[in-house]
Parts: structure tokens; sequence; C-alpha cells
């Protein structure tokens, strides 16, 4: 996939294709640009199942989740927080798309920072979500 990046305003701008529109190319814009990219282009996610940036509330907090990928009957399916390259993924990190995930019950849950990725699973006989190798393939 071959990114729109221009500069506009004395910063750069990366045209994200889902929502046909420029964005700031902040560290982690570029995080979730490449991994949408990497989702459609590799492991056959379709496009049209993205919801980027959704907002939710949690302890009437307003917070936004990075990506959102839907299943094919338009439920959670796969529910991905983005951090820019220069922040170590932790149980942190995890902790965070656990929190959004509260209100959106996505079956499978990612963190990366464009570097390291690492995809969960909710496994039913412990009720906890388990690490898995890969992205969870899409059905």
């Amino acid at each position: 996939m071959e990114f729109k990046i221009k500069e506009a305003n004395g910063q750069l701008i990366i045209f994200d294709s889902l929502r046909k529109k420029y964005l700031v190319l902040t560290p982690e814009e570029w995080v979730r640009q490449h991994m949408i990219a990497f989702l459609v282009q590799f492991k056959n996610y379709p496009k049209t199942l993205f919801s980027l940036e959704k907002g939710l509330q949690y302890n009437k907090l307003l917070k936004r989740s990075d990506i959102l990928v839907l299943n094919r009957n338009g439920n959670p399916f796969l529910l991905i927080e983005c951090k820019a390259p220069d922040i170590v993924l932790s149980s942190k990190t995890l902790e965070q798309v656990c929190v959004y995930n509260k209100s959106i019950q996505a079956p499978h849950l990612g963190i990366t920072n464009g570097l390291n990725h690492l995809f969960f699973s909710f496994d039913e006989q412990s009720s906890n979500y388990l690490q898995i190798p890969d992205v969870p393939k899409f059905m």
C-alpha cells in the first residue's frame, strides 16, 4: 500500500483511505495507518469493517479506541490500541485496551507500537484473554 503524505501548514499529513481525509502524521497515526494496511493487504481484513477512533464512555470519561474491526455481522471482532514507536508495550498498555474493551466486548485484542505487536483472544474456560502468536484470522 502506498501512503499519500504531504506537507500542510508546516506539518506532515497522511491520507486516511478509510476515513477519506488527511490527518496529522503523528507517530501514533503512522502506526495506525501501517497496522490497517497490514490487516487489509496481508490478513484479508475487509476495509468496510474497520471503525477508527471510535468514541466510547468508561466511568463517565470519554475515550477513543484506535482500531476496531467488526465481524461480518457487525459485532466487535478485534480491538487494537496503537502507541508511538518509542512507547514500550507494557501491562499498562494492555490494561488500557482491556478497559476500552469492557464496553466494546471484542473477543480479540491487540496492542502495537509499530515495532512490536501482541495479540490476545478470549478464552472461555479461564474467562481471561490469553496471548496468541499472530493476528486472529478473520472469518
